[in-house]
């Protein structure tokens, strides 16, 4: 499943509380549903490809 702009649709399946908390979070934004997921997720990478992934250490 690939769009003209090539970025990928992938369903996605969450608890309908986490759905009002990122649908208020895009609103405050004046974000999508869709474009505040992925914003988050970017951040999420970004984070992690600079170290600060959040690892427990053992």
């Amino acid at each position: 499943m690939e769009e003209k702009n090539g970025k990928k649709q992938i369903p996605l399946r969450i608890s309908a509380k986490l759905y009002e908390e990122l649908s208020a979070w895009a609103e405050e934004e004046f974000r999508s549903l869709n474009g505040q997921i992925e914003y988050l997720l970017h951040e999420c990478v970004r984070v992690r490809k600079k170290g600060g992934g959040g690892q427990k250490e053992n």
